[in-house]
């Protein structure tokens, strides 16, 4: 049987003398050429300490928050904070985004994002929702506008269904019903199915209107649904309709409350592939596609708009 194994090593000086070292040598000290062994230190320059995301994104939010408003003290502070970075820190900009989201700092956020748009940065459609989303909660509406009037013309047949929600949401809080009515026309022509949430806030404009035939016919055509899914643990569940307008006329179930699976059907992992995605999902998606990459029309041919 071939046996092969690895010789010691062997260093020659300059005087011709042989250091024969012991088998259980470590590679990772140097040698000296007639000094023996030297432990090798850390550089300067390198740190063991390693500064993760999230602490990044909370030194980036304590930088600004005590600024003014002023346009250019903002992004010079933004500018100095990236100033030693090798790449753009997306990641921590998106994260700095959401805390300040939470804290709804809004102005914060239309600085910050404007800002990170003008660096060539993050132009997904992930961001520019977060730059309706808090346009419109400022109360500058007429930007929000003008925004949603860009990206509805560049991306016409691909504009994801939650912008429509969005701005009729703003709309039928402002009672700007006319409005409200134009994006729900433009959602039937290209064939995007509204959400329940979207078909609640037309019938009840319909209904405070007295256009209770056209209330009748946008029910027919958009029925509710009898199912619908939420995410418990990281699994989607399926839930009755009817149970789920009964807790919450009692206030039972909250989206920070986490629901017994006890009340659910059997059968809800096995159905859960037929029925669209959650708002939820639909908001993770946007931050990984750019403009013009989603496609919300779907393959079903749809019925005649209702008139509006």
């Amino acid at each position: 049987m071939l046996c092969l194994r690895y010789s010691s090593v062997i260093f020659t000086t300059r005087r011709q003398e042989i250091i024969q070292l012991p088998k259980n040598y470590n590679r990772n000290i140097v040698v000296c050429e007639a000094k023996g062994p030297r432990p090798r230190y850390p550089r300067v320059w390198k740190t063991k300490r390693k500064i993760g995301t999230i602490s990044k994104s909370v030194k980036l939010v304590e930088c600004i928050k005590g600024l003014s408003n002023v346009k250019e003290e903002v992004y010079g502070a933004l500018d100095s904070f990236i100033a030693w970075e090798l790449e753009f820190p997306l990641i921590t900009v998106k994260k700095a985004l959401k805390i300040l989201e939470n804290d709804k700092e809004w102005k914060r956020i239309i600085q910050v994002t404007k800002w990170m748009l003008s660096k060539g940065q993050g132009r997904t459609m992930g961001s520019y929702f977060t730059l309706l989303n808090a346009l419109a909660e400022d109360g500058r509406l007429e930007e929000a506008e003008e925004l949603w009037l860009k990206l509805f013309s560049q991306n016409l047949e691909s504009m994801p269904r939650i912008f429509f929600q969005k701005m009729i949401a703003i709309y039928y809080q402002r009672e700007m019903n006319e409005k409200m009515f134009e994006i729900f026309a433009d959602m039937e022509e290209l064939g995007i199915r509204p959400t329940v949430p979207v078909v609640t806030m037309v019938g009840n404009v319909f209904q405070k209107l007295g256009m209770l035939d056209k209330y009748q016919k946008l029910n027919k055509k958009y029925p509710p649904p009898k199912w619908e899914y939420r995410y418990i643990k990281g699994k989607r569940v399926k839930i009755r309709t009817k149970d789920l307008d009964k807790s919450h006329n009692h206030g039972v179930v909250n989206k920070s409350e986490e629901v017994d699976e006890s009340e659910f059907d059997e059968n809800s992992q096995d159905q859960a592939d037929e029925v669209d995605e959650d708002c939820v999902e639909q908001l993770k998606e946007l931050d990984e596609c750019e403009p013009g990459e989603i496609s919300t029309v779907p393959s079903e041919t749809r019925e005649s708009s209702v008139s509006t």
